[in-house]
Parts: C-alpha cells; structure tokens; sequence
C-alpha cells in the first residue's frame, strides 16, 4: 500500500450479507492505514454483525437511519455525503445494487449515495445464481455507466454451499481498486 488512504476521509457502506463479516476485516484494514472511516449499515446489515464491531473499529458511531443528527441537522445524508472522499459498498447485496442502480433513497445508505459526489467503489456479493440473474447484471451495467467502480464479485465456495461467482472480493483488492481509484488510475 502507498499510503494514499491516510488521512482520507472514506464512508463504508455494510448491506446485509454473510459477507458483512470481510467489511469488519476492510473497515480494520482501513484504520490501520490511517483512514478515516465512518460507517453505514443497512437494516438487514444488523442482522449479520453489530455495529459494536464497526464502533469499535472505528473510534466513530455507526449510522443507520437518516435522522439521527450525528453530523447534520438536515439529516444524516448530507454530512456523510459531504465529508467522504471515497465511497466503498461492502458487501452490496443485489437489493443494495438495484436501489442504487434505480436512483431509490428508501434508506440511508441508497439515500447518502444520492447526495455524495465522492468516487464510489462496489463489492457485490450475493448468491452465484443471484449474480448470474439478467435483472442483476442490467443494474451493474447501470452502475457502471453511473461511474461506480465495480471489484469483483469472486469465485469461490459460497456460504449457500454451491462454488460460483459471488464471493465478495478480497479486502486486499478492495484496498488496491481504492487506492487506484484516488490516485485516478482507473477508468470509471
């Protein structure tokens, strides 16, 4: 790592998926580097860890609904939207990606996405035959022409117990595709 990360101010995106556990790994990963990390989690994110671990972590609240008034009278959106420099989604679930790729703002993730203007980076994780689904593939297309950046998903077991593509990405990968994308080395 070249030391891009520290210092910089990068919002994590957790949605609900076994893979929540590797966003712990990414988020320690982060710290250790000297980011800055502020956290979002998704209702179903809850139920696969606590967001004690990301506060932990951290040394920071993690945020869940969009009119806790942590960091701006107008809502959470505006002030996570406004202080991130890099945007990561890990794990985005298939329900994560279609709220985004549609432009929905039903919760505090879709809705900070929204707003922010950061570079965005997604780490899909899902089911191989979730992934392999039409309806699935037509919204990363849209992500992509958004500008998202999309790492991964990988092959591999899944925790379905079926072998495919859909693992999440690896949080080494994930950290070279951010550090790639602050340094304006890929192509959105």
């Amino acid at each position: 790592m070249s030391g891009s990360l520290a210092n910089r101010e990068i919002l994590l995106g957790v949605s609900g998926g076994v893979a929540a556990y590797k966003a712990a790994d990414l988020c320690s990963r982060l710290v250790q580097l000297g980011a800055k990390v502020s956290v979002i989690m998704t209702e179903s994110a809850h139920q696969f860890i606590g967001a004690t671990t990301f506060e932990a972590l951290t040394g920071r609240p993690v945020h869940s609904h969009a009119f806790q008034a942590h960091e701006h009278f107008q809502g959470e959106h505006i002030g996570l939207a406004r202080r991130a420099q890099l945007v990561v989604i890990a794990p985005a679930t298939a329900q994560t990606i279609a709220r985004l790729a549609h432009g929905m703002a039903d919760d505090l993730l879709s809705t900070t996405m929204l707003v922010s203007t950061a570079p965005a980076i997604i780490a899909p994780a899902m089911n191989c035959d979730m992934w392999a689904k039409p309806a699935v593939q037509r919204n990363v297309a849209q992500l992509k022409d958004d500008g998202y950046h999309i790492v991964g998903p990988e092959e591999g077991w899944l925790s379905c117990g079926q072998v495919g593509s859909g693992r999440m990405a690896d949080p080494g990968r994930i950290l070279l595709e951010m550090e790639a994308v602050l340094a304006g080395e890929t192509a959105r």
